[in-house]
């Protein structure tokens, strides 16, 4: 789905974005695009670091990491 927008660029910007192709739209959804995608990598990397550092969910992963060994698959 897309949108038809009306914005607001300063000259430079806008010379900027001219200079890097004659679609405006596909550039600023490109710029956009990778923006977001940063912005989620960002996120997803942060969010890792959290967890990282959470004595509850190391002490749920040791839990279930214990299961490994229970011999269960081992019963067919």
């Amino acid at each position: 789905m897309t949108a038809k927008i009306s914005i607001t660029l300063d000259d430079e910007v806008l010379a900027f974005v001219d200079a890097q192709g004659k679609n405006r739209s596909k550039i600023i959804n490109s710029f956009l695009a990778k923006a977001k995608k940063r912005k989620l990598e960002a996120d997803l990397k942060a969010a890792y670091i959290d967890q990282n550092n959470d004595p509850e969910f190391w002490a749920e992963f040791e839990l279930w990491d214990s299961t490994i060994g229970d011999g269960i698959d081992e019963e067919a």
